[in-house]
């Protein structure tokens, strides 16, 4: 089934642009719209890309630019006044062609989608139409812009963004949270830092900011970001004029030339809506979810979202999967934005103490970090973005051999289980040579891998994208094995996002997995 009534896609920033690109994958007509005239190229803004992103974007093209084009990152330092308390790298259960994170600006970011957006023919970008209303039938999505025109589609993703208050309130959604009183200054600066180009620097109460914090990104031109938390109090104007600005920049790179490329003041928020879908229309990135930008997981999950609404959105428009799978939606990705929620709201709450007793905590930590390495563990200079593992998910089938241990240790990924995203590794598909890792051959469909022992399954579910393959046969040595831990006896059921949706240890359970995965009805089990 090809269908022909568009998707609408609500925004053209990043997480829309990797919508509309996900959709047209699948081969979805869609139509973007974006109430602006035009792509404003200002400032950095979202910045620090994570690998399992990157990987995103290389299923639609553009991720090996994205990470040729930014500065690549591997460790993370964090200091205490000018002393440093610890620094971490981090793993790779895997052979992921990309680096952990890579630095580049959004507006670079937007160039390089756009880009591929242009030579993309089932994709139809309307710029000057701001939704204003949103109608819904059985058949349908009708969303009317500012201008009086309306535009009709088959369902809907709003990408919209932090401002979408019209697109909320169209849908009946509440966006409860908190702003934090404080304000950060974000300047991106043009200089040279030798030693600085590879690294993320966290600095607690340093002299040149007494009392707050500051961070330091490098990014790409011999750039940048640094990140100084400022008083609610704090005018930039008059800060600029009185040459603090200058002397405030000074502090933290010394007497270097340098240029400012942008700055700004910022307040952040963390709030989330209440559903995330809503009907036939689905809400994601900002629209949907605000988070401190300590631990990069703004945009970073906003492409997630993107990606989980674009394969079921395809599965069921293609007929392959009911409507009812969209639930699933909501419940994989409400569940990670409250998790993004409750990791950044810890981090905000150690920058930020809410009271004395508070601080004082905070300083005894801090002190006993420089020589204790258990209270180094109690630091919160921001747990960075990683991918959600829907491990409660109505879609994953558990597996007591296999239960999820917790969320792993900063820096470190997840053993895979059913829910966990599956570690990524060098494959070789018979006929297609376009494939060469475990991600892009489990982007084509549902993927059964066999162990050794394993009998390979039947999984009669007719037209669905589902293929079978021996372990062996992607990768003769141990390398696919031992990141996954592989056992001989084993079959692997992945989902179109690369999230492992079962582990079996019979052929017969394989069809109900698949059919759980897909939200269809689970056949009944055969006796074993």
């Amino acid at each position: 089934m090809t269908p022909t009534s568009p998707v609408l896609v609500i925004g053209a920033g990043p997480v829309g642009q990797t919508t509309a690109l996900l959709l047209a994958r699948w081969g979805l007509p869609v139509v973007v719209l974006d109430g602006r005239p035009e792509r404003d190229m200002i400032g950095s803004k979202a910045i620090c890309q994570q690998r399992d992103v990157i990987d995103v974007w290389d299923a639609v093209g553009v991720g090996a630019e994205v990470a040729r084009r930014g500065v690549t990152w591997t460790t993370a330092r964090t200091f205490h006044h000018d002393r440093e308390l610890f620094n971490f790298q981090f793993a790779d259960r895997g052979k992921s062609p990309f680096p952990p994170f890579v630095n580049i600006s959004q507006c670079e970011t937007e160039r390089l989608l756009d880009e591929r957006i242009a030579a993309e023919p089932l994709i139809d970008v309307r710029w000057g139409h701001r939704v204003t209303g949103i109608r819904q039938d059985d058949t349908g999505v009708t969303v009317t812009c500012a201008d009086g025109q309306s535009v009709r589609g088959s369902y809907a993703v709003a990408c919209s963004g932090p401002r979408s208050d019209e697109v909320r309130a169209a849908l009946g959604l509440s966006f409860e949270g908190e702003t934090f009183e404080d304000y950060f200054l974000i300047c991106d600066i043009r200089t040279d830092l030798p030693g600085w180009e590879t690294e993320r620097r966290f600095y607690f109460d340093p002299e040149w900011n007494p009392g707050r914090q500051v961070l330091i990104h490098p990014c790409p031109d011999s750039t940048f970001r640094i990140d100084w938390q400022v008083p609610p109090d704090f005018d930039l104007a008059a800060e600029e004029a009185s040459g603090g600005l200058d002397r405030r920049i000074r502090q933290v790179i010394g007497d270097r030339d340098h240029a400012i490329v942008w700055k700004s003041v910022y307040r952040f928020h963390s709030r989330v809506v209440d559903r995330m879908r809503v009907g036939r229309v689905l809400v994601a990135g900002d629209a949907a979810h605000l988070v401190s930008p300590f631990g990069a997981r703004g945009l970073n999950s906003g492409v997630l979202d993107a990606e989980n609404a674009a394969w079921k959105i395809a599965f069921v428009l293609r007929g392959w999967a009911p409507e009812s799978l969209l639930d699933s939606y909501h419940d994989e990705r409400h569940a990670a934005a409250l998790e993004n929620i409750e990791v950044t709201g810890a981090t905000m709450r150690f920058l930020v103490p809410g009271s004395e007793a508070d601080a004082r905590h905070r300083l005894d930590v801090l002190e006993r970090a420089a020589t204790d390495p258990a209270a180094r563990a109690e630091v919160d200079s921001g747990r960075l973005a990683e991918p959600f593992w829907y491990v409660d998910s109505p879609l994953t089938t558990p597996d007591e051999r296999r239960p999820f241990p917790g969320r792993p240790a900063r820096g470190d990924v997840p053993v895979p289980a059913p829910g966990v995203l599956v570690p990524d590794c060098p494959v070789t598909v018979p006929g297609r040579p376009d494939v060469v890792r475990l991600r892009q051959l489990a982007r084509s469909g549902v993927t059964v891998l066999v162990g050794d022992d394993a009998p390979l399954p039947e999984v009669p579910l007719g037209d669905v994208p589902v293929a079978v393959h021996r372990v062996r046969d992607l990768d003769p040595g141990p390398t696919l094995r031992e990141a996954l831990d592989v056992r001989p006896d084993e079959i692997w059921v992945l989902r179109p996002d690369g999230h492992v949706a079962a582990v079996l240890t019979r052929a017969a359970d394989v069809a109900p997995a698949v059919s759980r995965l897909l939200a269809r009805p689970v056949p009944s089990p055969v006796p074993a």
